[in-house]
C-alpha cells in the first residue's frame, strides 16, 4: 500500500509499479534478512529494544510514520462532497468494509485457528493469531486501492471518495470494533491504549498530510502537487516499509524458525477473507445494477487491508515479538498476489455488468 500509489484526479491510468508487483518477494527477502540478523547478530534486536516509550518501539513508530504520512497527503477530503454522485456504490463499499469485513475476518480466524487447526496450533497461540487477524481485518486499505482501481479501470472519483470516507471512519470505528472483537476473543485491551495507537498512527499523519497537501497546493498548484511533489516520497516510503519488515523479523525469527508451517496456516483465513469480501461487494453491486467501474473498486476496497496500521497497533499493544504481529506481517506477504488475482477476475467478468 505504498510506493506508486497515485492521486486519482486528472491522472492517466497506470499499471502496478515494480515494487508493488513483487512485494511478496521483497517481504520474503526482508524476512530472510531479519531472521539472519536476529539469529547471528542478537545484539541488534537487543539494542533496538532499548528504544521504547509506553511499550511502543520508537524506531518502528518513526518508520511507520514515514510509510503512512505520504498516503495521507494523497487523500483529498474535499472529494467527499461528491458522495451524492453515486450513493449506492459508496454504501455498498462502506458497508462491506465496516459491517462485513471485520466480523468475517474474526469468524474465519476463529474457525480455522480454534477448530480446523486445533491439533496443529496450541490454544494460547491460536488466541494470539485470532487477535492479529482482528487487527488486520478491522480497517480497509486506504492507499494501494488506488492501484487496484487503476488496473480495473475503476471510477477514480468513486475510489477517491471511498478512501477519504474510510480514513474518517477509521478515526471513530476502529477502536470500538477492535476492542469488541478482542473482548470476544478474551483478550481485553484498555481503550486508552487503542486510542493512543490511533492518535499516533492515524491522526498525526492524517493531520500532517492534510496540512502539507493544503499548503503545497496553495503555493504551487494541484498539478505540481499530484505529478511532482507526491512522487518525491515514493522511495522514502518504500525504504520505510522494508526497514520496518526487517526490524519486525529480527524479533520474529525464532517464532518463524520454530514453526514455519504456521505461516501457511495463518495465510488461509486471511486469503479467504480477501476473496469472500471482494465477492460479496462485487455481487451486491451487480444486484443493485451498479456499473463495472463502480463495482470493481468497491470489491477491491473491501477486500484489501490497511496492514501498515495493523502492524503499528499490534506492536503498540503486544510488542514486536508477539505472535499477533506475525499474523499482521503475513497479511503483507499475501495481499499483493491475492489482490492481483482478484483484479484479473474482475477484469475478466466485466461483461456481467451493463455498460
Amino acid at each position: 500500500m505504498v510506493k506508486g500509489v497515485m492521486t486519482m484526479s486528472k491522472e492517466k491510468n497506470k499499471g502496478i509499479g515494480f515494487f508493488e508487483k513483487y512485494l511478496t518477494i521483497w517481504v520474503l527477502l526482508c524476512m530472510a534478512v531479519g531472521i539472519l540478523i536476529g539469529r547471528y547478530l542478537p545484539g541488534v534486536p537487543a539494542f533496538l529494544g532499548q528504544f521504547e516509550y509506553a511499550q511502543i518501539s520508537i524506531p518502528i513508530a518513526i518508520l511507520i510514520w514515514i510509510m503512512i504520512y505520504p498516503m495521507m497527503m494523497k487523500v483529498d477530503f474535499q472529494s467527499i462532497k461528491n458522495v451524492r454522485n453515486n450513493p449506492q456504490g459508496l454504501i455498498i463499499s462502506t458497508g462491506t468494509s465496516w459491517l462485513i469485513k471485520p466480523f468475517l475476518m474474526f469468524g474465519l480466524a476463529s474457525f480455522f485457528f480454534y477448530v480446523v487447526f486445533k491439533s496443529l496450533i496450541p490454544a494460547d497461540l491460536a488466541q494470539n493469531y485470532v487477535a492479529g487477524a482482528v487487527l488486520l481485518g478491522a480497517a480497509p486499505c486506504t492507499a494501494m486501492v488506488f492501484v487496484w482501481s487503476n488496473l480495473t479501470k475503476g471510477d477514480p472519483a468513486h475510489t477517491l471518495v471511498q478512501v477519504a470516507v474510510n480514513d474518517l471512519i477509521i478515526l471513530v470505528a476502529f477502536v470500538p470494533i477492535v476492542s469488541f472483537l478482542l473482548g470476544v476473543n478474551n483478550m481485553f485491551v484498555p481503550w486508552d491504549t487503542l486510542i493512543l495507537s490511533i492518535v499516533l498512527f492515524v491522526v498525526i499523519p492524517l493531520v500532517a498530510g492534510a496540512l502539507t497537501r493544503t499548503m503545497m497546493i496553495k503555493k504551487r498548484g494541484l498539478e505540481y502537487f499530484n505529478k511532482r511533489f507526491v512522487s518525491k516520497f515514493d522511495g522514502v516510503t518504500t525504504i520505510g516499509l522494508l526497514l520496518t519488515l526487517i526490524i519486525i523479523f529480527t524479533f520474529q525469527g525464532d517464532a518463524i524458525l520454530s514453526s514455519p508451517f504456521h505461516v501457511l496456516l495463518i495465510a488461509v483465513p486471511l486469503v479467504l477473507q480477501n476473496v469472500i469480501t471482494a465477492a460479496f461487494a462485487y455481487i451486491m453491486c451487480k444486484v443493485f445494477k451498479q456499473p463495472h467501474n463502480i463495482a470493481a473498486p468497491a470489491a477491491l476496497i473491501g477486500a484489501s487491508d490497511f496492514f501498515e496500521l495493523s502492524v503499528a497497533v499490534a506492536i503498540a499493544l503486544y510488542g514486536p515479538t508477539s505472535p499477533v504481529v506475525l499474523v499482521c506481517t503475513v497479511g503483507v506477504l499475501t495481499e499483493v498476489p491475492v489482490m492481483l488475482l482478484l483484479v484479473n477476475v474482475v477484469n475478466r467478468t466485466k461483461e456481467w455488468f451493463a455498460k
